[in-house]
């Protein structure tokens, strides 16, 4: 198994500005997006938690952006566990443009993100539902942090 959850993404017109390469905003939208993604394929349960109380707030994104991208590129949004606390996850990300070729990194990115539960006027932290610790302990490699099950 990979050490990270991968999300595929082929950069479309839209993505790209008048001089034709993409918008810095869209890298972060494939933050989200790729998030999005791993809950759908590995925590269908957290989703559920989601109709609920459960609320995943983002705390902080940033990318560093290494190369230009274009329209068509196909871009592998790689995402891995960087730290888990009781209350809290940090992810990063790499952007790999995939060639024929070969792959060549374009850009890193970081997000971290809070569980809360409550109704939205008393919000309160809250801890990462054990669905989701389980569904990230594949993509840990050396997380700081508490332990991934049962921390």
């Amino acid at each position: 198994m990979d050490d990270h959850y991968e999300y595929r993404h082929v950069v479309g017109f839209e993505e790209t500005n008048l001089v034709g390469n993409v918008y810095y905003v869209n890298y972060l939208r494939w933050q989200g997006r790729c998030r999005e993604m791993f809950l759908r394929d590995r925590a269908p349960e957290v989703l559920e938690d989601l109709r609920g109380d459960l609320k995943l707030f983002t705390l902080r994104v940033d990318c560093e952006y290494l190369a230009e991208i274009s329209a068509f590129d196909e871009i592998s949004v790689r995402m891995r566990l960087a730290e888990l606390t009781q209350t809290q996850i940090d992810f990063s990300f790499d952007y790999v443009r995939l060639r024929p070729e070969g792959e060549d990194l374009v850009g890193r990115g970081r997000q971290r993100v809070a569980c809360m539960r409550g109704p939205n006027t008393r919000t309160v932290p809250a801890r990462v539902p054990e669905a989701l610790r389980r569904a990230l302990a594949p993509y840990a490699g050396s997380v700081r942090g508490a332990a991934l099950i049962g921390g």
